[in-house]
């Protein structure tokens, strides 16, 4: 692959629904740029951005890839990023290292949830964007009418720049808007045509949006359209820069991703249309002068570069996929890893197309490319030179909620879990795993059901660790409502020393619930020798970690040793600590024992349209709704109290119950009382337990 200069490069991200197209129009890209001698298909798994075992199996992306492709002496760097919002953090990732967007809609499908998030990011990152409409080929596929909801929700910026030309409800050629010519196919040539009578009305509101659009950019522009001039083809195409480069304009165009038909005009439009890396701007920190330091793609600039994703694959390696935010990175450059501290060779320099690397010499700031081998780099970490070390600042990841329990099928394989799991949260940051050693269980953290499932399916295919997952155990606490009063002999003779622990005690609720426990002595007259009081705190303190109730942690009890004896002889410390546990148990289970749930404050962002069906779900999960907030975009923020247990498949149902909208987040807040038939229920589960003989 040639190498380019920061003017002749463009990095596009794919956005929008699962199933819109995105890959099947990278594809058609890649075919037509001469990177493919014949078109892959999804459904056969032979696409060049869905290379992975799951991607293939399952026919949807799970990962964001890059296809550079060459077109016209200018390099477009396509990113394919997942639809399935399970992937979020995928796209997050795409769209850092990204400077356009192409929001692609099924034809078909129409305007979809996926649709408006892809949208809601590109404002969020001040993204220049064009609207791609797949699908054209297929009965039923409209354009006219994703145009029409685009414009309802996003205002009169949509600009299309094609109209479709359909003979026998067929896809056959696009009217140009700009150049006023219509055009058809012929075999993989296109033809200037007449336009069609049914086009003419279209195209002349087309023309004037385009044309008060131009107007818009200048004064002289303004009068010269109040004046009744008509543009140049080139004036407006130069207009149409400078508003899609500044968000407001949005072109909109189609064709079929299948017959590479729309696909062509489509790559010219993002050359001409969209911005390069050097009319945007990007900003770190100088970590030795503490001032900022705009890098803003300048190749005359100190070396910069970020990773902005990891791949760690058992099959090709280990690739960091980097952006060059200043200067030129060149192979056997010396670059410092401001995250890790540390120096490292960079060998070689790559370029990814899907997973194959093509070795190149060097990276123009702006481009993107991958470094194998980079042995302490992560995703989000900084790279410069050690004389000007910058630090870019990272983007936000979305936090993953749904949680299950796992375990190795087989225990033999513990070992290699930690490390397989190690690897993919390198390449995953949207993954987490962590060891609850309190409920003696470990979590797996995702963004939805299907996330942990290819979770489990990539340990098996590709580490060959196989895990279950299951519904996991709720981090309830035990404690005490009332006072009580035990003592507690424990006695042994057996030949010799015998052992001999005798304890009288008081158990009471503390106010607070933060502390496990909270011990006193009041013993008068030597009755229990102050030598053996750690030993009492001990048994105590081995105490609360499992409560006698439900195996539960204990909290807020505050116990006081008041009498007791000895034997000069048989007394010890073991035989004091064991008289302490058992008069515990007693205790505690005479004082009126509750068990205590975890509540969360959980937020729930949904359309004001289904916040009656929230408010009426998070009843039946127990929940107490404390209120709600208007945000911009008709949305209401549903703010609850919910006991954690009611939040298990959360995510599953809150995405069918609203259509994919509704996103929510949730902290810990407090323990409370559990109803009864819950803490019946877990007495009972625990009682089974230890029947079976498999107490954990």
């Amino acid at each position: 692959m040639n190498i380019y200069t920061t003017d002749k490069i463009r990095n596009v991200v794919l956005l929008g629904h699962g199933g819109s197209g995105k890959t099947s129009l990278a594809e058609a890209m890649a075919y037509l740029s001469g990177i493919t001698s014949r078109m892959g298909k999804v459904d056969d798994g032979n696409t060049v951005s869905d290379f992975t075992k799951e991607e293939q199996k399952r026919k949807i992306s799970i990962s964001s890839s890059i296809i550079p492709i060459e077109w016209g002496g200018y390099k477009i760097n396509i990113i394919d990023s997942p639809g399935f919002f399970d992937f979020a953090g995928e796209v997050e990732e795409a769209i850092s290292a990204a400077g356009a967007a192409i929001i692609v809609v099924n034809g078909k499908a129409g305007v979809e949830v996926g649709t408006q998030k892809a949208w809601e990011l590109c404002e969020k990152y001040k993204l220049p964007r064009m609207i791609y409409v797949s699908n054209m080929d297929v009965d039923n596929a409209s354009f006219r009418q994703v145009v029409e909801d685009m414009t309802e929700s996003y205002g009169k910026k949509m600009a299309p720049f094609h109209l479709p030309i359909r003979e026998n409800e067929k896809f056959v050629g696009y009217v140009n808007v700009i150049g006023e010519t219509g055009n058809r196919w012929q075999g993989k040539e296109v033809v200037e045509c007449e336009i069609p009578e049914y086009n003419r009305a279209n195209l002349e509101i087309c023309r004037d949006t385009l044309m008060e659009a131009v107007a818009e950019t200048s004064e002289e522009m303004m009068e010269r359209y109040f004046g009744g001039e008509t543009f140049s083809e080139d004036e407006i195409r130069a207009a149409m820069r400078t508003n899609v480069c500044d968000g407001s304009v949005v072109p909109m165009t189609m064709g079929s991703n299948t017959l590479c038909q729309g696909v062509y005009t489509l790559l010219d439009d993002i050359i001409k249309y969209f911005p390069s890396p050097e009319n945007r701007s990007v900003a770190g920190i100088n970590m030795k002068t503490n001032e900022i330091y705009h890098a803003d793609y300048d190749f005359s600039k100190a070396k910069s570069a970020y990773i902005w994703k990891t791949i760690v694959d058992p099959f090709i390696g280990k690739y960091s996929l980097i952006k060059v935010n200043s200067g030129v990175l060149k192979a056997d450059d010396v670059i410092y890893n401001v995250d890790k501290d540390v120096e490292e060779k960079i060998g070689k320099i790559y370029v990814l197309q899907g997973n194959k690397p093509i070795e190149v010499k060097e990276l123009h700031a702006g481009d993107l490319g991958a470094l194998a081998k980079l042995t302490a780099a992560r995703t989000g970490n900084s790279l410069s030179t050690k004389a000007t070390t910058i630090k870019f600042g990272a983007w936000e990841l979305p936090t993953p909620y749904t949680y299950k329990r796992y375990m190795p099928k087989n225990k033999g394989d513990v070992d290699k879990l930690s490390q397989a799991l190690q690897k993919i949260s390198h390449e995953d940051l949207t993954m987490k795993y962590v060891n609850d050693a309190e409920n003696r269980q470990m979590l797996l953290y995702g963004m939805g059901d299907l996330h942990l499932d290819v979770i489990a399916s990539k340990l098996l295919n590709e580490y060959k660790v196989e895990i279950e997952l299951s519904t996991p155990k709720v981090a309830f606490r035990e404690t005490i409502k009332k006072t009580s009063d035990v003592e507690y002999k424990y006695k042994k003779q057996s030949g010799g020393h015998g052992q001999y622990g005798h304890v009288k005690m008081r158990f009471s609720p503390m106010d607070t619930q933060e502390e496990a426990y909270a011990f006193e002595q009041e013993v008068v007259g030597g009755a229990v020798p102050k030598n053996f009081f750690p030993a009492v705190e001990k048994g105590i303190q081995e105490s609360v970690g499992k409560g006698p109730l439900a195996a539960y942690p204990v909290v807020g009890v505050k116990a006081v040793l008041y009498d007791g004896s000895y034997h000069p002889v048989d007394s010890s410390e073991m035989a004091f600590k064991m008289a302490t546990i058992q008069a515990f148990k007693k205790g505690f289970m005479e004082a009126h024992p509750v068990l205590l749930e975890p509540i969360v404050s959980l937020k729930v962002t949904v359309p004001d349209a289904y916040t009656g069906d929230v408010m009426g779900d998070l009843n039946k999960r127990r929940g107490r709704v404390l209120g709600m907030n208007p945000v911009a975009g008709g949305k209401q923020i549903v703010e609850a109290d919910v006991p954690m247990m009611g939040l298990f498949g959360y995510c599953t149902d809150l995405r069918s119950m609203t259509g994919g909208r509704g996103e929510f987040e949730y902290q810990f807040a407090r323990y409370e009382q559990a109803p009864s038939d819950v803490q019946e229920k877990e007495v009972a589960a625990r009682a089974a337990k230890v029947a079976e003989g498999s107490d954990e």
